[in-house]
Order: C-alpha cells, then structure tokens, then sequence
C-alpha cells in the first residue's frame, strides 16, 4: 500500500491505453516507454490522483488522472534527496547540481524535511534523461509549521550563496508558496492550493483573498 500521493511526488503504472482518445500521441509514446507521471496541484474525485505526463520536449505537458489502485510505485522529492544519486552525475559541472551539492549538506544540518523536484527531480528519480546545463535547481521544503518571514530571509541567503538559479517552494497544510516571495515585503503572496491559486496574508493560514 502506497502512502496518500502528494503534488510533485513521481507514479509509475499508468498505462497509455489508460489515456483519453484526444490524449496526444507523444504522451501515448512516453507511458509506453515506462515513463513516471508527475502528482499535480488539483482536485481529484475518490479513489483517483492528478497527474501530469512529461514529453521530451519542454512544451510536452499533458493533465491527467490516475486510479489510486494503479499506482506501482511512488517517489518522493524528499526520497530523491535522501538517495543522494546526483553526487554520481555524469554532468557534476552543472550548476543545478554543483548547487545541490553545496545545499543539501545545510538544508539536513537544519533538519528540515526537503526534496529535489523540476527536470532534475524527475531525472534522479527514473534515470531518464530530462535535464540540461541551463536548468533551475527546484525544491521542495515540508513546512507544517509557519515559517517567519525573517527566517524565510536567511533561507534565501544561503541559497543565493549557490551557483545558478534554485528555486524553492514551502509546502504548507494549504498549499505551496514560493520561498522568495514569502520572503518579500509584499502583504499578500501567492499560495497555490488544490483548488487554485489564493492570494493570502498568511500561507499557513486559511484567511484569503481569491487571486
């Protein structure tokens, strides 16, 4: 039994016969070669998961869902950290990877509870290959509980002493914002929810203004 799929985490089951007819012919291609499906932000009857198929090509994105019963195996981003693959990179010279080989040392030393998601999670994950020299360094922070603006700030710095671009996304009980914008000085940021996107004065908290 697999735990409760949560956005960014990689199925593997879904097959492309399992697809609608309009489905395109590329994502029909991609299942067939055992490529994992991506765990998207949005709502789901029972018993059923929101899934995005990745192509080859950037602009290859298909939305989908997928039967719970289906799933034969399920990868974390915080699973795709812990196992560490990226140290045997063959491109190490990377900045997405020389950055999260400076990071990851740090971000456990905190304790927190953070994964590697985007192309290169994707990549670590199933060994196929889906990122490249230009390619942004995503992660995933666990947060259930509030994380103040200021230490949001000190976050930031850490990160900015990395080579390239790392883009980091708090995951709170209601939803995913991005980790620069709450450490802004705008009173309202953007949370990401199941539902759609809220513009909130407190990602942690339930107060809002639809955005």
């Amino acid at each position: 039994m697999h735990p409760t799929p949560r956005p960014h985490d990689l199925l593997w089951g879904l097959r492309p016969e399992q697809l609608p007819q309009e489905a395109p012919v590329w994502a029909r291609a991609a299942l067939g070669g055992h490529v994992p499906v991506v765990v998207r932000r949005a709502s789901a009857e029972s018993g059923w998961v929101a899934v995005g198929v990745r192509g080859a090509a950037r602009e290859q994105r298909y939305a989908a869902w997928m039967r719970l019963s289906d799933i034969s195996r399920l990868v974390s981003p915080q699973a795709v950290a812990r196992a560490g693959r990226w140290r045997n990179h063959p491109q190490p010279h990377w900045p997405a990877l020389r950055a999260l080989c400076l990071v990851a040392p740090c971000l456990d030393e905190l304790g927190l509870a953070w994964g590697v998601t985007g192309s290169l999670g994707f990549e670590l994950a199933s060994g196929i290959a889906a990122a490249h020299a230009d390619s942004d360094l995503d992660l995933l922070l666990r947060a259930p509980e509030a994380v103040s603006r200021a230490e949001a700030r000190t976050l930031c710095m850490l990160l900015d002493q990395a080579p390239g671009r790392i883009d980091l996304q708090l995951e709170t009980p209601h939803g995913a914002v991005a980790l620069r914008e709450w450490a802004g000085e705008t009173p309202r940021v953007l949370l990401k929810t199941q539902n759609g996107p809220l513009l909130v004065g407190d990602p942690w908290q339930l107060q809002r203004v639809a955005a």
